[in-house]
């Protein structure tokens, strides 16, 4: 039997209208579902993303309502749903962390991830960013079996450290998830760029949700969500506007391609 699965990148304009962000990510989980997609997967910041200076909403539990809300559309539609991120209440702290959360087809959380690396820049003609500001970083590296596969979770800015990747590839990743909101510079230079190089030099496939659009008068991003094959083929991109990215994996060839290209067992650092 051919082990294949369709996933399906979801892509969105999140605003800090956390309601309508909501009712966003639920209309396009139908649509996913309704395309035969049993992975579907949010993009960071699915629920708010605001311009600097906007006030932000109160920080989640894993267990609060954003969770319970997207994880009873999982279980409607019987969906492995892969919530981008969402800000993660620390307990007696100011900061927040920055986390995925992966939710099963039942329901169930499968899987927490904090994001480790934080998106501090200063490039001149742009806006400056500095997340460590209201974010910790996460420290553990997370992959997970998934039932159909072992996904390796990261978030945005991680894409660009690819000892992680090399982390979550011995750690038996299958899928590399890479929930962003890319901001439209860098995205147009290096977004496709490095997510292709991850999936090549980890024999993987990658399936990254987008940010697109305006969110606010200083922030942008710069959208195409895109489905990665092993072999560093796009499979699906969803352009710049909200929708989505549907593609099949076929994990029968990623195991061919594995074993004619042996390259994950040649390393010797």
């Amino acid at each position: 039997m051919s082990r294949r699965v369709r996933a399906a990148a979801l892509q969105m304009t999140s605003t800090a209208d956390v309601e309508a962000n909501l009712a966003k990510a639920e209309e396009l989980i139908d649509r996913a579902a309704a395309e035969g997609a049993s992975l579907v997967g949010l993009p960071e910041n699915f629920a708010f993303l605001r311009s600097e200076g906007q006030p932000v909403p109160e920080p989640q539990e894993l267990d609060g309502s954003w969770v319970q809300r997207m994880a009873e559309r999982a279980k409607r539609h019987g969906v492995t749903l892969l919530l981008g991120s969402l800000p993660e209440k620390i307990p007696g702290e100011r900061k927040i962390y920055n986390t995925s959360v992966l939710i099963g087809p039942d329901g169930r959380r499968l899987a927490q991830y904090r994001k480790i690396h934080l998106f501090d820049i200063d490039l001149p003609g742009m806006e400056h960013l500095k997340e460590s500001r209201a974010v910790a970083p996460g420290s553990d590296v997370v992959v997970v079996d998934a039932g159909f596969a072992r996904l390796g979770l990261s978030i945005c800015y991680d894409v660009r450290f690819p000892e992680l990747y090399r982390r979550l590839s011995s750690g038996g990743a299958q899928v590399l998830a890479v929930p962003s909101a890319f901001t439209q510079r860098t995205g147009r230079a290096h977004w496709e760029l490095l997510l292709r190089a991850r999936a090549v030099e980890n024999l993987a496939y990658v399936f990254a949700p987008a940010q697109v659009g305006v969110h606010g008068a200083n922030r942008r991003s710069w959208g195409h969500a895109l489905v990665v094959s092993p072999w560093g083929e796009v499979l699906a991109d969803a352009g710049e506007s909200e929708g989505l990215a549907i593609a099949d994996l076929d994990f029968d060839l990623q195991d061919t391609l594995r074993r004619e290209l042996p390259a994950l067992s040649h390393r010797r650092l």
